[in-house]
């Protein structure tokens, strides 16, 4: 029968006494069950009350908290109006006090996203408050569809287009590619 050492339970302490265990980005492991029970309130909110038509996210798995897929639906009445995208959202070790990473998985033409699904909004960058919560980022991520910031476009070509209607809509059309009900 092996010793056991009775402090190997606890987790190691600097001179303060405080933990020094450690998770992604050097976060303490209290920060992780903060953020995951952040996280875990999110996701009751989101599924009690869906912030608007055609938003959604989850975990992508039941193991991780801070990995999140979800769909995008262009608001009515917008270009997008029909169109849904998937999108991700990777949550950082000290998530509320950064923004999340949230990224178009599927193509999607618009004046502030990339080739490779990267978003301009300001709530994701400068403007990011722990006030803020994914159904925030959801909603505004729809409200940007249809009203793109052309003064900070990632995309010069979708914002040149975007003042004639039709001919951004045959563009958009050359780009959108349905989801897949499994994707």
């Amino acid at each position: 029968m092996s010793a056991v050492n009775p402090t190997s339970a606890f987790p190691p302490t600097d001179a303060t006494g405080s933990s020094k265990g450690a998770l992604q980005g050097g976060a303490p492991a209290s920060n992780a069950a903060n953020v995951a029970k952040r996280l875990q309130s999110e996701l009751m909110s989101l599924m009690m009350s869906p912030p608007a038509p055609g938003i959604s996210a989850f975990p992508e798995s039941d193991s991780d908290l801070t990995y999140w897929v979800g769909r995008l639906a262009g608001a009515e009445g917008t270009v997008y109006e029909g169109h849904t995208y998937a999108i991700s959202l990777r949550f950082p070790p000290d998530y509320p006090y950064k923004a999340p990473t949230v990224r178009f998985e599927s193509t999607c033409y618009h004046p502030n996203v990339d080739l490779h699904g990267n978003i301009c909004l300001d709530i994701l960058k400068e403007k990011w408050s722990p006030a803020l919560s994914v159904s925030t980022i959801l909603v505004s991520l729809q409200s940007l569809l249809g009203e793109p910031n052309n003064a900070s476009p990632l995309n010069v070509e979708a914002s040149e287009l975007w003042d004639n209607v039709e001919a951004y809509k045959l563009e958009l059309a050359k780009h959108y590619r349905p989801l897949e009900d499994d994707e």
